[in-house]
Parts: structure tokens; sequence; C-alpha cells
């Protein structure tokens, strides 16, 4: 079950963190993977590392928001089966405390990102007759999050985009879902963490962790489990849904 043998996927940002995982388990399960990542060293590593493993991966260094860049990279790609629109950053910040420079670039790389890949993707999966179609979203899509204002606003238009492909070309065979997840531990977390809490990692990890009504922090594993599931055949009949992968987060955290 779950085999992608055959299948050629594109992972945004599967240099780190969730995007690395998905990566990996897809090349595990047959899959050919190509990275589209900003860090060009760090997509070049986890090529590295599922090679090792016997997989097939290509790294591509490309800036998802910059949509030339980003089609010309879909062109060399060629015919793929499946699109997962992982890249994204992060930012704290309330309305009047986000500056327009910040509000922009986050706007840039989550959205507009998203949008340049499926945008050279799509007429791909078209021409094929099939396909799927993964979005990254978050948790902060559908509750209020303290000081995520660009962030949340960035993973609600994910969630609104995801809706609309998969209704726009549903009649064209292709698949297109979501994935919410609350905190999940990467590097990234570990970094943001050390330079806002100099001193306080330990402590602060902790009621991060706590956050999650399960007491810990999700693993990219996890989602990447998840991410297999929705892009094989074995979910072919599911469309035009959010999956949150939330430890409680959301029904539960009262």
């Amino acid at each position: 079950m779950f085999s992608l043998k055959g299948k050629s996927a594109i992972i945004t940002g599967g240099g780190s963190g969730i995007g690395k995982a998905i990566s990996m388990l897809f090349a595990k399960q047959g899959a050919k993977v190509h990275i589209i990542e900003l860090n060009a060293d760090a997509a070049q590593q986890t090529v590295t590392e599922i090679e090792a493993a016997g997989g097939a991966a290509v790294a591509y260094g490309c800036d998802v928001s910059n949509q030339e860049a980003v089609v010309n990279t879909f062109g060399q790609i060629g015919e793929i089966d499946i699109l997962v629109n992982n890249a994204g950053i992060a930012h704290i910040g309330k309305a009047d405390t986000t500056s327009e420079e910040d509000f922009t670039k986050v706007f840039n790389v989550n959205v507009k990102g998203a949008y340049n890949c499926l945008y050279a993707g799509i007429p791909a999966l078209k021409k094929s007759g099939s396909g799927v179609i993964l979005n990254m979203a978050s948790i902060a899509a559908v509750v209020g999050i303290t000081d995520r204002f660009a962030y949340s606003m960035s993973k609600g238009a994910i969630f609104a985009m995801t809706l609309s492909v998969a209704r726009d070309y549903m009649a064209d065979g292709i698949r297109c879902n979501s994935i919410s997840p609350a905190r999940v531990h990467t590097p990234f977390v570990d970094g943001f963490i050390a330079k806002n809490y100099a001193g306080q990692e330990a402590e602060v990890f902790e009621k991060l962790s706590k956050s999650q009504p399960v007491g810990r922090m999700g693993k990219p594993e996890e989602v990447a489990s998840l991410a297999l599931y929705l892009c094989s055949e074995e979910a072919g009949f599911i469309t035009g849904n959010d999956y949150p992968l939330d430890g409680g987060f959301i029904k539960l955290n009262n």
C-alpha cells in the first residue's frame, strides 16, 4: 500500500524539517523526488541522503516567490504526478506591529510562492490527465494564534486556495488537499527558541510542547506519513479537504 513507484513528485522547501521528511518518505516509497529549495546546499544534502538510501532525487535552487524562476524550474523537470507546496516562512507580530516589508515578505513566500508553483505545475498535471496537489496550511488558518498576524493570513490563503483548486480542476483528474499542522519540532523551532529566548531554551521548549493537548510537538515524520497517504492512490476519493495534524489543539485545547 501507499506505493509511489513510477511517480514524479515536486516538493518545495525539501531541504529541512517537514519538507525533508516528506522528500525522504516519498523517495522511499518509490517516487522520483524533485526538491525545490531556496537553500540549494540543504536541498542537495537531502538528495544525498535519499540516494544513499537507494532512492532517486534531484535538487533545484529556486526562490518560489520568483515566478520566472519557478516556471523555468518546472520546465526543467517536465512531467509530474505530485506537487507538494511546503515552502514557507514564519513571522511574529500583530497587525499594528508588522511592518509592510515583513508582511510583503511573508505574502511573497507563503502565498505567492504557492501560487507560482500552482501556475507552473497545473498545466503539467493536466497534460498527464491526473495528479495530486498537497498544500501545507496550518492550524493558524482556522484558530486565533497570538502574535501571528501575517503568518495566519498566509495560511488562511493556502486553505482557501486548496478549495478553489480542488473545485476548478476536478474534471482534469487533479485532487487537491491540505494539511494543517500544529507546532512541529523542526530545526526552525530550535533556532527560533535560541534566537528569541537565549538562556531559557529548555523552559520555552517545554511550554511550547505543552500547548498541544497531547503534551508534545508533532514530528516531521508524522506529517510526512499523512502527506504520503493523501498523495497515494489509496486516497483517490479525497479532494478539497484540510487535515489538522494538531495533537488535539483545535478541538481539545480548552
